[in-house]
């Protein structure tokens, strides 16, 4: 069976009923290859908690920028996986971290070092449709993202390791 990544940016996920859309796709599709989604903050989640940081702070700890701004994609991923498995199919949203992306200690501008991809394979053979937040990573104990287009980089990097 093929397996293939794909990538939703924030304006295909900014509704609820864009969301269940890309969620009847990817349950169409998952009948003939695994599928590995990776999504963005929905619309312009992501401006908006930049611009919460920067009311509170002129200049914020980059470890709790990045903390925040990653919380983003953790609503899409979520949503995803509920729409996904309303359809009947199983499904299961990882974190950045939670599926093993591994950053150097730049916040706000990492750089993934490795991807441990343990996890999402252990998820894909027990048949889950597998769900990841782009844009971030873990360094060495904090979550860190990797700035504008991340999720992009995030999602070629994860084919690139699963070799789909």
């Amino acid at each position: 069976m093929n397996l293939i990544v794909k990538k939703y940016g924030g304006t295909s996920v900014a509704t609820a009923t864009k969301i269940k859309n890309i969620a009847k796709k990817i349950v169409d599709e998952s009948r003939s290859s695994k599928i590995v989604v990776v999504l963005s903050a929905m619309g312009k989640t992501t401006d908006q908690l930049v611009s919460l940081a920067n009311k509170c702070s002129k200049n914020p700890d980059g470890r709790d920028y990045d903390l925040l701004v990653s919380s983003g994609e953790q609503v899409s991923i979520s949503l995803l996986s509920m729409a996904i498995k309303q359809l009947g199919k199983d499904s299961i949203a990882y974190t950045g971290w939670q599926a093993g992306i591994k950053t150097n200690n730049t916040h706000a501008s990492a750089r993934i070092t490795q991807i441990d991809t343990s996890r999402i394979k252990k998820s894909l053979k027990e048949g889950k449709i597998v769900i990841i937040a782009g844009f971030q990573g873990i360094n060495s104990g904090s979550i860190t993202t990797l700035g504008r287009g991340g999720s992009d980089t995030s999602a070629v990097a994860i084919a690139a390791a699963l070799k789909a």
